[in-house]
């Protein structure tokens, strides 16, 4: 038996995807239309996550669903959260690895996806596409370095596709789906 176990964020979690619960919930619903009993996934996005509040919840959830399969997609909070400097984020990318390695070694990271700064409350709230890029940037490096996959998802999601300029309504969650579901069958992780 499979068991996939996608962490993240509230991107992950689905917000502002009001037709299908967001792209990784896309991925368990693809999932369980192939009939294939010995594949579970399961949608562990939390709104607000950061690295710092994944590393404290992961040994829990994963404990709980022992994946064979970890997919992470977290890091546009660390972006603007000022104690989660770009040395810090990487000591935590790589302590989350480490505990996930106690699990399994097909680990993935998703791309972080950009925010609409003309969008009121997103600049106050200390999102910007500059700092979210070195993040991502960040999450390359790290995986290269760790010989870890990597879902790019720069430029796939336009500001018209960002609900609130900051989670992507249903279409950009609808290609952050398509994208993370090609990977995962072109890699062979799920087929």
């Amino acid at each position: 038996m499979s068991t996939i176990c996608i962490f993240g964020d509230s991107i992950t979690y689905g917000a502002c995807d009001y037709e299908f619960g967001g792209w990784a919930n896309r991925i368990v619903l693809f999932l369980n239309k192939l009939d294939d009993f010995d594949l579970t996934a399961y949608n562990l996005g939390i709104p607000g996550d950061t690295t710092n509040s994944l590393l404290t919840r992961f040994n829990i959830e994963a404990k709980a669903r022992n994946p064979n399969i970890i997919i992470f997609a977290v890091g546009i909070n660390d972006s603007q959260d000022s104690t989660i400097t770009l040395t810090k984020f990487k000591e935590n990318l790589v302590n989350l690895i480490k505990k996930a390695r106690e699990f399994t070694n097909e680990i993935l990271f998703v791309g972080l996806t950009p925010v609409d700064e003309s969008i009121s409350g997103i600049k106050e709230d200390n999102y910007f596409n500059e700092k979210i890029k070195k993040y991502d940037l960040e999450i390359k490096k790290v995986c290269n370095e760790e010989k870890l996959k990597y879902i790019d998802i720069s430029g796939l999601i336009s500001s018209k596709e960002l609900e609130d300029g900051l989670h992507p309504n249903s279409k950009g969650h609808e290609k952050i789906f398509v994208r993370a579901r090609e990977f995962l069958i072109k890699n062979k992780v799920i087929k």
